[in-house]
């Protein structure tokens, strides 16, 4: 089988694509979690990547768990605490890699995004759909929980009222759903979906790197900090920026009345 995902550059955009359509793109049963691991180490200590995109191959974004995969845990009848381990050694790898990564994520949603696969989308910053795109947290539907974090993802993207409602009936949203509870950010045309998703990530790759990251790590600390705590870091952040040489350039750029030129 081939690798899971495709990696591509466009300048400063890393672009990852999920390259298992045969699969529906699982995301186990197969490397999918080791190979995001080790694409997020590698886009974390290569500066030069401001912003990456996430699609996928096929008709279907990723259907999340491979239920085939899980009828081994009943034929070679493997114990709870075998499966924990599974779960924390595999799985569990990915939103801990995704969610923490520096970088703006954005997701390009073309097709189906279940399970797992939603979960997937909630790890990225900015959703973008396709309209043949669906979104279900649909575990209770094959009689299990959100074993991937998902149950702390989804509310934190729709509200606490939607994402309930969405993990104890296991029903899919259509895009213009997804769109209206705010799970996406805008739903466009299939052939519009890597244009919109490129031009979007082209503007946020227009600006300084460091702060692009810093900013995002205050996004992500601000979901779990106090206020307080939160100010404390900004104040440590921001002194670093106006130390930079892109805030230097962006003040003399901005004075001088012409385009700023930052740092690759």
């Amino acid at each position: 089988m081939n690798a899971f995902l495709n990696i591509t550059r466009e300048g400063g955009i890393a672009i990852l694509t999920m390259s298992q359509p045969e699969t529906r793109n699982a995301l186990t049963g197969n490397t999918a979690v080791e190979e995001f691991v080790q694409a997020c180490a590698d886009i974390t200590k290569d500066t030069s990547i401001r912003a990456v995109i996430l699609t996928a191959e096929g008709p279907v974004f990723s259907s999340g768990g491979n239920v085939k995969d899980m009828l081994r845990y009943q034929t070679q009848q493997l114990m709870p605490d075998v499966i924990r381990e599974e779960y924390r050694n595999g799985i569990q790898r990915l939103p801990k890699a995704l969610y923490n990564l520096d970088v703006p994520v954005i997701a390009a949603i073309n097709g189906p995004a279940i399970g797992a696969g939603l979960d997937l989308t909630c790890m990225c910053d900015i959703r973008i759909a396709s309209d043949k795109a669906i979104f279900a947290e649909s575990f209770v539907k094959v009689g299990i929980v959100p074993g991937d974090g998902g149950a702390w993802l989804l509310p934190r993207a729709v509200g606490a009222s939607k994402a309930a409602e969405m993990a104890f009936t296991g029903e899919a949203l259509t895009a213009e759903q997804a769109l209206a509870c705010g799970l996406v950010s805008r739903v466009v045309a299939p052939d519009q979906l890597m244009p919109e998703a490129l031009a979007l990530a082209r503007k946020i790759a227009a600006n300084p790197g460091a702060v692009l990251r810093m900013t995002k790590r205050l996004l992500r600390e601000g979901e779990r900090s106090s206020l307080e705590s939160l100010l404390e870091l900004s104040a440590g952040y921001q002194a670093i920026a106006h130390m930079t040489d892109d805030h230097h350039e962006a003040v003399n750029a901005f004075i001088e009345k012409r385009p700023p030129k930052f740092s690759v």
